[in-house]
């Protein structure tokens, strides 16, 4: 009898949670209070961050097109955040990046995830390639790479305003065959 006695109990303890859950939802979808609205807002244009960031990166190395580092994307002190310091502005931002694509002909960028809240997302990432070109002052050493990491991302007014990626750079260097 007390088995039967606590299951009926959870049972009315479960059926007034749902109750009362299902209020707050429908008050909140009935009149949305300045706290939904907000949330929506963000969440909006969170999703129309992603939305942009995903085509300009995923376009920037299918094209091989430098150029789309612009000011329709970027905002004009956009930031790449390195250990030797930042790099600041659009075109020193462009020329960062383009070590990449004339380093490796074959570059292949995939985002493997992305996901964020207000103005700032977190990127998964990979890149595969041949260096078979020079890379921030490194020649070629046409050895193959294979490496993942990650990018903390901040946006401002829908444009892309400083970026800080996190990868093991020692795999990186081991495989272009400099350690």
């Amino acid at each position: 009898m007390y088995i039967y006695t606590q299951n009926l109990k959870n049972i009315k303890m479960k059926k007034s949670i749902i109750l009362l859950l299902s209020l707050v939802i429908l008050s909140c979808s009935q009149q949305p209070s300045q706290e939904c609205q907000t949330l929506e807002t963000a969440n909006v244009n969170l999703e129309k961050n992603i939305e942009m960031y995903v085509s300009v990166w995923e376009t920037l190395f299918e094209k091989r097109d430098i150029e789309l580092i612009n000011i329709d994307s970027f905002d004009p002190q956009a930031t790449v955040v390195t250990a030797q310091g930042d790099i600041v502005g659009i075109d020193a931002f462009r020329a960062y990046y383009n070590n990449y694509l004339s380093g490796f002909s074959d570059a292949q960028f995939e985002i493997v995830d992305i996901f964020g809240q207000g103005d700032k997302m977190v990127k998964h990432w990979t890149f595969k390639g041949t260096h078979d070109g020079e890379m921030f002052g490194i020649p070629a050493t046409n050895n193959k790479v294979d490496i993942s990491g990650t990018t903390l991302i901040w946006m401002k007014d829908g444009k892309i305003l400083k970026e800080q990626d996190y990868f093991d750079n020692h795999s990186f260097l081991t495989q272009l065959g400099l350690l």
